[in-house]
């Protein structure tokens, strides 16, 4: 199922079809292309982002479909929406910035500024389309309450990595090996089966929990006065209510309250005051709203993305009779539901996706209980171990003293080097943005610091990734100091990297990237990655990152108490610590190496600073497991950061850090 016929492309074919393509498009949209299955292409990160096109109903985009062998370009051009013009080209021939990307990938025409990943580019097409037509309610609500809908990376998110992740991936793996072994329904889609029956939480819903009191307390009276005939008394039946309803029937103030969000005209048909009954009522006595769609009442992005992959998924369940469709009756009903949303028809329409019909759904069998608590007791021991420990560090740094390990800080390599900042242009200071004199000299110190390490490192033509850039303080300096290198500057906040831009308009330097991107949609290979206060566990993501690319980093860790056990990462780090240290004792280390602040006791900060070096020494001996040579360095002065520890490593293979300090 995983396979499609492949046949050759005719080179001059290619190059024809991509001349042909308008020289207007402001920026060029790139998708991977496998196969097509049930109106579905293949991967599902494609079909969910021409599904969006679509239902957008945009043309601002240069659609380029890359392909991942030598497929039929009538087997793509049938699998397209019908309002979607493409292109294709070879994975070979994209240009190098979004060869270092996963797609999908949006770049502006410039072609320095790139954005990569299913939520990113998803969240910038309908940012591009509310921007040119502002008009289009139903596109803008999308993104939701405050427009945060996906805007969590999936590393920080559990609903993101869900939606945006696992279950697209989950539901690609289940199809392509359906044939081979069992056909249980992934675990990622009974979760999020499990995710439609909690309660639904809004903003300021407490009107609309009185209306589906005042609805739930006429159905029950109206039980009450059933006759001997069997029929329901409607005698003081409200105008626009409806009495012996139905569960299903409850259902319907919550529809009509979602779909109320998708245009202006749509006026909600419930009365604007209740009894005086019901407004008395405490607001935690009021009944619990139902999901409408995935993520509680309205329509999001988040439904966009789920339609094309559930929807695939239940396609091939029902051509299989399988039972196992009686295990997602809330999946099924947000299934239907959704496809009341004006323009959802339509669109998939457009993409080819004809919606199954189904019979009557039968009650969940218990067998999906099983697999959900499964499922829910994984759920509960992560969090169980995310607990705060109670006690202080001083037990742990025995312990561990006790074992031999002990806080180890190398001398600096280059204590003494600093950028000449007077001489610089304002655009390469930090002080150009919005901060206090004080704090711009304690952010050029740490500059100083990492910079030095990066250019003892750095040769003409090395490729540089600061990542997490921020606004690009660290990225721009380095730019601008070493011009023979290519800088790339990875912030997953749009909104920094412009800034970032600007300044480098203004510098006119022309050897700088910009990728809006979570960590894990970059791909591409360089020679030293550098991170300025790498909150939590993003400091051990760039590590991960570097070491498979085998560069150098020079790491400056940050928010010790942010980290915790993830999907790709467990602490300790280092076999060598877990050999001495549970979770939690590691836990213990973490939370207190943030207690460094200045306004607090000089021997609270030094037991910080302790625990800061403990944790680091860990992360320190994983990258050496790993074949680095890496050690610990405080930067100078200390006082320009309470959180003023750098992780430098280089592969021990290459050379060593330096032949006068002393490796951890």
């Amino acid at each position: 199922m995983c396979s499609s016929a492949a046949k050759e492309v005719p080179h001059w074919k290619e190059e024809h079809m991509t001349s042909r393509m308008s020289e207007s498009f402001e920026e060029c949209l790139y998708l991977d292309y496998h196969h097509v299955y049930e109106g579905c292409i293949f991967p599902l990160h494609t079909s969910v982002t021409l599904f969006l096109l679509s239902y957008c109903d945009t043309k601002l985009f240069k659609v380029t479909l890359v392909p991942s062998d030598s497929s039929a370009i009538e087997t793509m051009t049938l699998a397209l929406p019908k309002n979607v013009n493409a292109t294709f080209l070879s994975r070979n021939k994209l240009s190098p910035v979004v060869q270092s990307c996963r797609l999908p990938v949006v770049v502006e025409k410039d072609g320095t500024f790139c954005r990569a990943g299913l939520a990113v580019v998803l969240r910038h097409i309908i940012q591009k389309n509310c921007d040119m037509d502002p008009g289009r309610k139903d596109v803008c609500e999308l993104l939701g309450f405050k427009k945060t809908c996906l805007k969590a990376c999936a590393e920080v998110s559990q609903w993101t990595r869900l939606c945006e992740i696992s279950i697209p991936l989950a539901i690609e793996s289940f199809l392509c090996g359906s044939g081979k072994l069992s056909t249980a329904i992934p675990v990622e889609v009974l979760h999020l089966e499990k995710k439609l029956s909690e309660p639904v939480k809004v903003h300021n819903d407490d009107k609309i929990r009185r209306q589906k009191l005042k609805q739930l307390t006429l159905s029950e009276t109206a039980a009450l006065t059933v006759g001997t005939a069997g029929n329901v008394c409607e005698d003081k039946e409200e105008p626009g209510m409806k009495t012996g309803r139905t569960a299903q029937e409850h259902e319907e103030l919550e529809l009509i309250a979602a779909l109320s969000k998708l245009t202006e005209d749509a006026i909600p048909g419930v009365a604007s005051r209740e009894p005086s009954h019901i407004r008395k009522v405490k607001t935690t006595s009021l009944p619990a709203l139902e999901h409408v769609f995935a993520e509680g009442l309205y329509f999001t992005l988040t439904d966009v993305v789920l339609l094309p992959c559930l929807h695939v998924f239940l396609a091939f369940l029902s051509k299989q009779q399988t039972n196992n469709l009686t295990s997602l009756p809330l999946i099924s009903s947000w299934y239907l539901r959704v496809q009341e949303v004006p323009g959802v028809k339509k669109a998939a329409a457009s993409c080819g996706i004809q919606f199954v019909v189904f019979e009557k759904w039968p009650p969940a069998t218990s067998s999906q209980t099983i697999d959900c608590n499964k499922s829910d007791e994984e759920e509960k021991k992560m969090n169980s171990e995310s607990a705060p420990f109670i006690g202080g560090p001083r037990p742990t740094m025995t312990k561990l003293k006790e074992h031999g390990i002990e806080a180890t800080f190398s001398p600096h390599l280059c204590p003494e080097w600093t950028l000449n900042w007077h001489s610089l242009p304002a655009a390469v200071c930090p002080a150009e943005g919005k901060m206090s004199q004080e704090r711009a000299l304690r952010k050029q110190q740490q500059l100083n610091n990492l910079i030095s390490v990066v250019t003892k490192f750095a040769k003409p033509g090395f490729t540089i990734v600061d990542f997490c850039s921020g606004g690009g303080h660290v990225g721009i300096a380095l730019a601008y100091t070493v011009p023979s290198c290519k800088v790339i500057l990875i912030e997953n906040k749009v909104e920094s990297l412009v800034r970032a831009r600007q300044r480098c308009v203004e510098l006119g330097l022309n050897n700088v990237w910009f990728i809006q991107a979570n960590l894990d949609y970059f791909t591409g290979s360089f020679n030293i990655g550098v991170a300025l206060h790498a909150c939590g566990v993003a400091t051990d993501m760039v590590m991960e990152h570097c070491i498979k690319a085998q560069a150098a980093f020079v790491i400056s860790p940050c928010c010790y108490g942010f980290i915790q056990n993830t999907k790709k990462f467990t602490f300790p780090r280092s076999q060598h610590f877990r050999d001495v240290l549970s979770y939690k004792e590691h836990m213990v280390l973490c939370r207190f190496a943030d207690q460094t602040a200045v306004q607090l006791p000089l021997e609270r900060r030094l037991t910080g600073k302790r625990c800061m070096g403990l944790v680091d020494l860990d992360r320190a001996w994983a990258a050496k497991e790993s074949g680095y040579s890496a050690q610990i360095i405080s930067m100078e002065p200390e006082s320009c950061s309470p959180k003023n520890n750098m992780v430098v490593g280089v592969p021990s293979k290459q050379h060593n850090i330096s032949d006068t300090t002393e490796n951890v």
